[in-house]
């Protein structure tokens, strides 16, 4: 329900890249990773009717492997 009120941690980091144009290009490919996994995590809804794990199973301090990036992605900094 979170997720759908768009008040979610996903949501909320979108909110602040949009508030700190400083972060240029490294904001736009956070934001579309954030875009991807919430397309994933509506899908794994609507299939399952259940939070995918990622989302269920998050924990404050968790570590979370690093995102592959983009061998292009500093071009634009």
């Amino acid at each position: 329900m979170v997720v759908l009120n768009q008040m979610d941690r996903f949501h909320l980091v979108q909110d602040v890249i949009d508030r700190l144009p400083q972060l240029g290009s490294r904001g736009a490919y956070t934001k579309q990773a954030i875009r991807d996994a919430l397309i994933k995590h509506r899908q794994y809804i609507e299939e399952r009717g259940e939070d995918h794990p990622f989302v269920l199973g998050w924990r404050w301090g968790a570590k979370v492997p690093a995102a592959k990036r983009s061998s292009t992605e500093a071009d634009n900094v």
